[in-house]
């Protein structure tokens, strides 16, 4: 560990990764707010929220594994070029759409095939770009660049939000994602210009499908990570709300995009603030206590929100909600960099990707699911409620994760 909150960001490299982190996050946060809002105005439909993002899970699951071996054996710089680069064509592709090249039940359709082709493009990124900072950053800096890495990611999904909704009511959703272009594309300058030297080892001769058992054993065998990655995937599949929000804006506080901006800019706010403190203090004993208490009051601060029918009360609990799980994406981050070795950060990320990412976007569906079958209130109660399930289970089946000391971490792995 360093005594310096700023000893990541004096290393070049790692300056130019997370400009092209921000960006990219900034562009993806901005298409959500357009997507959704575009799609629900389209529609009037909670189901059609959902399958948001299960056309985005759906592919990104299919090739998740695959992407994270190839992280293992290739250039990481250059397959996150190649993601962002699917991302830029992905964004022109909504662009054109968009502009009235076509409408109605079409431009839903050419919509949701759109998005299936960014959940390609972000399953090769998610694990080039947890690769990359491994790479670039030395062991003892890992917690301090995870805080780093947590707060300009959660600095673009502040800004994003709100950005995207101005975007939106100011110049449509055409314009929006032209918009977004324009931000993959200085990512991808700041990813072409990074130096670094891959540390991952030699390719070897096992086949794919050997390397990926590999990456699943280490996975499926490591109590720590195995819990962190299974808690925040049931809490973040059953206590997400951000699918709803549109509906959120529209029918309970009777508002339009901008609002919807500022809903899904709330947790990220308190995200933030968490990860600017925990760059100059960052958790170190009773780490698992911690992770299991704030993933606890994040399905509180659930039920709270859904259960609140006042726009500043439910701004607040969704800061503090964004607050509390960003605590345990800190922690989650450093656990998972800490105990991997590198030769295996791919497949590893690959498959945190598809408990992590893609469980954001299934998540989301189910959110829709419920909401059609309960109603919207209810459908979030319920979420919040299954949360504190799960971390209760989580605690009992996972103990070496319930005693967890993060200073044990800093040795190396083998």
């Amino acid at each position: 560990m360093t005594d310096s909150p700023y000893a990541a960001m004096r290393i070049t490299d790692f300056r130019l990764y997370v400009i092209a982190r921000l960006m990219a996050t900034m562009a993806v946060q901005i298409q959500g707010v357009a997507i959704g809002w575009q799609i629900y105005a389209l529609t009037k439909d909670p189901l059609s929220l959902g399958l948001v993002g299960l056309s985005e899970a759906l592919p990104a699951l299919s090739i998740s594994l695959y992407a994270g071996h190839i992280a293992d054996i290739l250039n990481r710089r250059l397959i996150a070029v190649f993601a962002i680069s699917t991302l830029l064509i992905s964004m022109i592709l909504l662009f054109a759409f968009s502009s009235g090249l076509i409408n109605g039940s079409l431009l839903v359709g050419s919509i949701y095939c759109v998005i299936a082709l960014t959940g390609l493009a972000r399953a090769f990124y998610a694990p080039s770009i947890f690769g990359i900072m491994a790479d670039i950053i030395p062991r003892k800096l890992y917690g301090n660049a995870v805080a780093w890495n947590t707060t300009i990611w959660q600095l673009s999904a502040v800004a994003g939000p709100c950005l995207g909704g101005f975007l939106y009511v100011c110049f449509g959703p055409a314009k929006t994602y032209l918009t977004c272009a324009g931000f993959l594309f200085v990512s991808l300058i700041s990813f072409l210009a990074l130096k670094y030297k891959s540390t991952h080892g030699p390719r070897g001769t096992d086949s794919a499908f050997t390397k990926i058992k590999e990456g699943l054993r280490f996975t499926f065998t490591h109590e720590i990570v195995l819990g962190a990655m299974a808690l925040d995937l049931f809490a973040v599949l059953f206590g997400g709300a951000v699918a709803l929000l549109p509906m959120f804006t529209s029918e309970v506080y009777h508002c339009g995009p901008q609002v919807l901006g500022l809903l899904r800019a709330a947790p990220p706010v308190g995200a933030f603030l968490t990860a600017i403190t925990l760059t100059h203090r960052p958790l170190a004993d009773n780490a698992g206590v911690v992770l299991l208490s704030c993933v606890a009051g994040f399905g509180l601060c659930m039920i709270a929100f859904g259960l609140s029918s006042n726009l500043y009360l439910s701004l607040l609990l969704l800061a503090i909600s964004g607050a509390l799980d960003g605590v345990s994406v800190w922690l989650r981050n450093t656990i998972f960099q800490l105990a991997t070795p590198s030769n295996m950060k791919g497949r590893m990320a690959a498959v945190n990707s598809m408990f992590i990412q893609s469980s954001n976007e299934i998540g989301g569906f189910e959110s829709g699911v419920t909401a059609k079958l309960m109603g919207l209130v209810p459908s979030v109660v319920f979420g919040g409620g299954m949360t504190l399930l799960v971390v209760l289970i989580t605690a009992f089946k996972a103990p070496r994760l319930r005693k967890l000391d993060m200073v044990n971490l800093y040795k190396p792995v083998e």
